[in-house]
């Protein structure tokens, strides 16, 4: 149980927002909280926006939906003052908007359909996993440990599909055994270890399967996140003909697989669609000689991590694959689903940190040292990932000095945050908080230097849960023969 904030200090009705004029992204309009609190994004965004808004309160679209800031600065999200909540869990630690990822969740549904599924890998616990199985979504899952925990939360094996470009036989039994929903077929070998394995499991129906292809589009993104370009280790190339080889494979008669459809994903945090039309038409040209039930466009969906950036909705990213799928001429009979999991759990996630050391390099940096680092956050260290940064009980204050944040970890790219702009009286013992950690936070965290994991909290309704328990020591030893 968790310490609920105060009814007079927080505005219950959290996340309802007016648009101003001028503005692409939203204003603040609860009752206790004044529009100047969280500032809006002008809509032209880029390097200038961000210029604009340095030292100014973090905007409001990069917090959880139920974020609010109270009398005197406190943050709270679900109606739970953060700093109450590390006063009673401690540091460092996840925290998730629950009322965030069911609406994210309920979003997805509606814009592709019951047969949308949650990317696993961005985010995934039992507790996850039963939420957005309870919000109409089935989930992806790329390795037997995600598979494993999907089941143990209790989700139906028919609403699993599985992923993954190297499937290990005893992978692929597991999920024959369970009944999987779908399995994405990834390559030639995979092809063979399916009809070799799929006589075994026969039952009534021939399991479904749905073949990944490669359009050879290469989206606007990181090069480690990219996986539609030809040099892929994803999929089947369309380009050099290998897909139209394996679904003519897989259609055969005697096939031991029902092939439903074609699955495509051309990388991640995409923010640009238009590469999403390219591999649209590529995969059109493909599937129009076969009666196929299911094109799955698989997910990516960017979000936005700083200030000046903006991100398609998800609303906004269905109607332009719909659109592009008639443009390109696609049936309407053919179900168009999506794959989403940064887009549901990034933002409903943020980090928060004790500040331990604050070292003045004078005429070269000023380093805020935390109780983490890249053991719970590898992202700036594996891609350059940018983010923002806040201190909870001052919220609305302007941030004008600027600061490297760094984790405790033996390496100097140990950096969270790359000159942050915090608020000036920051000190020694504050708690600073990192939002948009939703994603490949906690899922690529790790035990480097022996460092145990966070927990994770989900918050609602004024209280707190803990779905992740704080690793111990034992914890980490558990292992050692």
């Amino acid at each position: 149980m968790g310490r609920p904030a105060s009814s007079a200090l927080f505005h219950s009705r959290a996340g309802q927002f007016v648009r101003e004029a001028g503005f692409g992204l939203p204003a603040w309009n609860g009752s206790v909280s004044a529009p100047s609190l969280w500032h809006a994004v002008p809509a032209d965004g880029g390097t200038g926006a961000r210029q604009r808004l340095a030292g100014r309160p973090l905007a409001a679209d990069l917090l959880p939906d139920t974020a609010v800031v109270g009398h005197g600065g406190h943050v709270s999200v679900g109606g739970v003052d953060l700093l109450d909540l590390v006063a009673e869990v401690g540091t460092p630690v996840f925290v998730f908007d629950e009322v965030h990822l069911r609406r994210r969740c309920r979003q997805a549904r509606d814009g592709f359909g019951p047969g949308t599924a949650y990317a696993a890998k961005a985010f995934l616990c039992r507790a996850m996993a039963r939420l957005v199985h309870e919000e109409g979504l089935a989930i992806d899952v790329s390795t037997g440990g995600e598979l494993t925990v999907a089941l143990r939360a209790g989700v139906p094996a028919d609403r699993l599909v599985l992923h993954g470009n190297n499937k290990s036989e005893a992978e692929l039994t597991e999920a024959l055994r369970a009944g999987v929903g779908r399995i994405v077929v990834d390559s030639f070998d995979e092809i063979e270890r399916l009809e070799q394995l799929v006589p075994a499991f026969l039952r009534e129906h021939r399991p479904s399967v749905l073949l990944r292809v490669n359009p050879g589009v290469a989206p606007d993104t990181h090069a480690y996140v990219s996986t539609g370009q030809t040099d892929s280790k994803f999929g089947f190339s369309i380009p050099s003909g290998a897909a139209a080889e394996a679904l003519g494979r897989l259609r055969r008669p005697g096939s031991p697989v029902h092939l439903v459809g074609v699955h495509t994903h051309i990388g991640s945090q995409v923010m640009e669609l238009s590469a999403l039309r390219a591999a649209i038409d590529a995969v059109a040209g493909l599937v129009a000689p076969f009666d196929l039930e299911e094109l799955c466009i698989g997910g990516g969906l960017g979000v936005a991590y700083v200030s000046g950036e903006a991100a398609p909705s998800i609303a906004e990213w269905a109607e332009l694959v719909r659109a592009a799928c008639r443009a390109a001429g696609l049936p309407g009979t053919l179900g168009v689903t999506a794959e989403p999991g940064r887009a549901i759990a990034a933002t409903a996630g943020m980090t928060l940190y004790r500040i331990g050391t604050i070292k003045e390099l004078s005429g070269i940096r000023r380093y805020v040292s935390v109780d983490g680092g890249m053991s719970d956050n590898v992202r700036p260290a594996l891609y350059g990932s940018r983010y923002e940064a806040f201190l909870p009980r001052a919220g609305d204050a302007v941030r004008p000095l600027t600061a490297t944040i760094v984790g405790k970890h033996c390496e100097s790219g140990d950096v969270i945050v790359r000159d942050a702009r915090l608020p000036a009286d920051v000190e020694v013992g504050d708690v600073v908080a990192t939002p948009v950690t939703g994603a490949y936070g906690y899922a690529m965290a790790s035990n480097y230097n022996k460092v145990p994991r966070p927990p994770v909290v989900f918050v609602s309704g004024g209280d707190y849960q803990v779905v992740v328990r704080r690793e111990t020591y034992d914890d980490v030893l558990r292992l050692d023969a």
